[in-house]
C-alpha cells in the first residue's frame, strides 16, 4: 500500500511517501524551486517522491494532507471579526485566496495531481504528534507538540503507545509560544518563520534584562507550563506585522529595520526571549511527565526546533529520553499525517525496538550518481578529478588539516532543515578563524552565527557533555570543561559582537560564546562515508570533530542537485567540492562569466 503525504499553503511545503508503512521518501519543496521556505503545492517534491519509488499517482491509496482546511479558515474569519474593523487590509489580502482556492483542498489535489483516490485531514498538531511518535525508537512515549499555530491549536500533549496517538490537552490562538518568538524575531530585525534561528543564535551575546518584563507584561505563565498572552501588545492577529506601538514603547524603540546595526539591546532582547521560551518548554515538559509518568519524551512542531530548550528538557526535565523529529516544523507534517494514515486510521501494526528509529538518518531525499554528476560538469567544461572510494576519507581529512573549505555532496539530501553530511560544507573545528571565514566569505551571513560540530558517535563524550546520540543536530550540550580554553580577564568583559574572536575551546570554530555547541553525532551505520572521512581525520590530526554547516548561501535553501552544488561552489570562496567520487578544486576552475556578480548580490541581500 502506497501512502502520499502532502503539507502545503503556510510554510516549508513538502511531500512524503510510505510504502506498506516504510518511509520511502520524504522531500521539501524549496530544494527544487529554489525558493527558500516555498509554500507552494508541492508538485515536485511530489514527482520526485514518486519517482524514487517508480511509481505514479494512479498507484497511491491514500493521500493525506496535515491539517484541516476548514477549520483553519474558521480560524482565520472569527480572528478578523473578534477584531473587526481592525485589520481590514490583512482580511482583503488573505481571505479572497482562502475562498477561491485554499479551502478547496479535494478538488486542488485533484486538479494538481490527477488524483481520484482517497483524500484523510487529520488535525494540524496529530500530524506533528504522528510524525514524532511514530518514526521514533518508541513503543511508548509521551508527546508535546508547539509551533505557531495549526487550526486553533498552537501547542499540546498526549501520549503514544504502539500503533496509535491520543492529545489530552492545548492551548488555543492567539496565545502561542511561536508566535512570541516571532514576534520578536520581527522585532529584532529578522525575517518571521525564517529568522528564528538566528534570534537563537544571537541570544549568547545578550543578557536576559527584559526577561521579567515579558513574563509580567506580555504573558501569564503557569506553573504547568500553559500561559496566556496579553495580546494588547501583538499585531498578528488583525495586521500585517508582529507588534504594534503599545510593545514598542514597553521596548523602548520601534522594531530593528532588516540589515541594520545589531547592538547589544537586540542581543539582550534575544537572550531574553530565549530564556522565557526555554521556560516555558521546561514546565511544559514537566507537566506532561507529571501526566502520562512516561520515560520517554517526543517532540515536533516548530518550537521543537529551539535545540537549546530540547538541551535543557534533556539534562532538567524527568524523561530518560528524548527523540526529535528531524523536520520538525511544517515540512515534517507531510510525513506525519502519512504515518497517521497508515497507523492511526488504518490500525497497521508497529514494531519498535527502543533503540532504532524509522527516520533512517533523514536522508530521504533524492540522490545522484556519479555518471549524471560528471555529465553535468563535461558539460560545463570543468576539470575535475575522480577519487576511489577508499580514497575519499584520507584526501578529504588532508585538505580539511590545511584549513580548507569543503562543499561535500553524497547520498541522498537531508529532509528538514538540518546538513547532515549529505549536503553540507565541512572545515576544521581546530582553527579560530574558521567561524568568521566561512560566515562571511562562504554564506555571507552574519559573522556571530554559530557552527554545528559533526562528531564521531563514541567520541562524543570526549568533548562535549551528552552521554547519547545526536543524530539529527536538534541538541546543545557544553563543551567538556577539560576542553575548554582559560580566557583572560580582559576577554571574559567583553561585550556583544566582541566576544565572537575570544579563542574558547580546542575546537572553537564550533564552541559559541556560552561553551555550548549543537551537536550532530555520526555513526557508521547511518552514514559511512562521512564517518570514515572524520575518523580518518582524527587518527591523522587527533581530533574526531570538524564543522558541519548546510550547502547554501544566505537566502538560498539547501543544495538538492549536482549541478546546484556547482553553483553554490563557484558562487563563494569554497576551496574544494567533492561530489560522489569526484573531487573539484576552485584554484583550476573557469569563473562563471555571466554570473560574475552573483556574489554582490547576496552580499547585499
Amino acid at each position: 500500500m502506497h501512502i502520499l503525504g502532502i503539507s502545503a499553503y503556510y510554510h516549508d511545503s513538502a511531500a512524503a511517501l510510505l510504502k506498506d508503512g516504510d518511509i520511502v521518501a520524504a522531500m521539501q519543496e524549496e530544494r527544487f524551486t529554489r525558493k527558500k521556505h516555498d509554500f507552494s503545492f508541492p508538485k515536485n517534491a511530489i514527482r520526485h517522491c514518486l519517482k524514487k519509488a517508480g511509481l505514479s499517482i494512479k498507484d497511491i491509496d491514500y493521500i493525506s494532507f496535515y491539517d484541516k482546511p476548514f477549520i483553519k479558515f474558521e480560524r482565520i474569519l472569527e480572528t478578523y471579526l473578534a477584531y473587526a474593523p481592525f485589520g481590514i487590509n490583512s482580511f482583503i489580502k488573505a481571505v479572497p485566496l482562502w475562498i477561491k482556492k485554499k479551502i478547496w483542498m479535494k478538488e486542488l489535489i485533484k486538479n494538481e495531481l490527477g488524483y481520484e483516490g482517497k483524500m484523510i485531514f487529520p488535525e494540524h498538531h496529530q500530524s506533528h504528534a504522528a510524525s514524532a511518535f511514530f518514526p521514533s525508537p518508541f513503543d511508548k512515549a509521551a508527546i508535546l507538540t508547539i509551533d505557531g499555530v495549526g487550526e486553533w491549536t498552537t501547542a499540546s500533549f498526549g501520549e503514544g503507545r504502539g500503533n496509535s496517538i491520543a492529545l489530552y490537552k492545548e492551548i488555543k490562538f492567539p496565545h502561542s509560544l511561536g508566535l512570541l518568538y516571532s514576534a520578536f524575531t520581527y522585532y529584532t530585525g529578522f525575517k518571521v518563520n525564517s529568522g528564528e534561528y538566528k534570534v537563537m543564535g544571537l541570544a549568547p551575546y545578550g543578557r536576559p534584562k527584559y526577561k521579567n518584563l515579558i513574563l509580567t507584561e506580555l504573558m501569564d505563565l503557569k506553573p504547568d507550563g500553559s500561559f496566556k498572552m496579553n495580546m494588547r501588545y501583538f499585531n498578528y492577529c488583525a495586521g500585517l506585522t508582529m507588534t504594534n506601538r503599545n510593545f514598542h514603547r514597553l521596548f523602548g524603540g520601534p522594531p530593528r529595520k532588516p540589515e541594520s546595526r545589531i547592538t547589544q539591546r537586540h542581543m539582550d532582547l534575544a537572550r531574553s526571549v530565549q530564556e522565557v521560551t526555554e521556560e516555558v518548554m521546561l514546565r511544559m515538559a514537566n507537566h506532561v511527565y507529571e501526566v502520562t509518568k512516561q520515560e520517554n519524551l517526543v517532540l515536533a512542531g516548530g518550537v521543537a526546533l529551539n535545540c537549546v530548550g530540547n538541551g535543557r528538557i534533556l539534562r532538567e526535565a524527568p524523561f530518560k529520553n528524548v527523540w526529535i523529529q528531524p523536520a520538525a516544523g511544517d515540512a515534517g507534517g507531510a510525513l506525519g499525517c502519512a504515518l497517521f494514515t497508515w497507523y492511526q486510521y488504518l490500525g497497521n501494526e508497529r514494531f519498535a525496538d527502543g533503540k532504532n528509529d524509522f527516520q533512517n538518518g533523514s536522508y530521504l531525499g533524492v540522490e545522484y550518481g556519479n555518471d549524471g554528476i560528471v555529465k553535468m560538469l563535461e558539460e560545463k567544461k570543468a576539470p575535475y578529478t575522480v577519487l576511489k572510494r577508499e580514497d575519499i576519507p584520507g584526501r578529504i581529512a588532508d585538505l580539511l588539516a590545511k584549513e580548507k573549505v569543503i562543499g561535500w555532496f553524497e547520498g541522498r539530501m537531508e529532509f528538514g532543515p538540518r546538513a547532515l553530511g549529505a549536503r553540507s560544507i565541512i572545515g576544521d573545528a581546530r582553527s579560530p578563524k574558521m567561524q568568521e571565514t566561512m560566515n562571511l566569505k562562504i554564506k555571507f551571513r552574519e559573522s556571530f552565527r554559530p557552527f554545528a560540530p559533526s562528531v564521531l558517535e563514541e567520541k562524543t563524550g570526549e568533548y562535549f557533555e551528552m552521554d547519547r546520540e545526536s543524530p539529527y543536530m536538534l541538541l546543545v550540550a557544553p563543551v567538556k570543561n577539560e576542553k575548554r580554553r582559560s580566557v583572560k580577564e580582559n576577554e571574559e568583559n567583553l561585550f556583544g559582537l566582541a566576544k565572537l574572536n575570544v579563542v574558547r575551546s580546542e575546537v572553537p570554530a564550533v564552541t559559541h560564546v556560552d561553551y555550548s555547541a549543537r551537536i550532530q553525532t555520526v555513526s557508521r551505520k547511518v552514514n559511512p562515508l562521512y564517518y570514515d572521512m572524520i575518523k580518518k581525520f582524527d587518527e591523522k590530526y587527533g581530533c574526531p570533530v570538524i564543522i558541519n554547516t548546510s550547502f547554501n548561501v544566505r537566502g538560498e535553501p539547501i543544495v538538492a542537485t549536482p549541478e546546484d552544488a556547482y553553483l553554490c561552489f563557484m558562487r563563494t570562496n569554497m576551496d574544494y567540492l567533492i561530489m560522489g567520487n569526484v573531487l573539484l578544486e576552485k584554484e583550476s576552475q573557469k569563473p562563471l562569466g555571466k554570473d560574475i556578480n552573483w556574489l554582490k548580490e547576496y552580499e547585499l541581500d
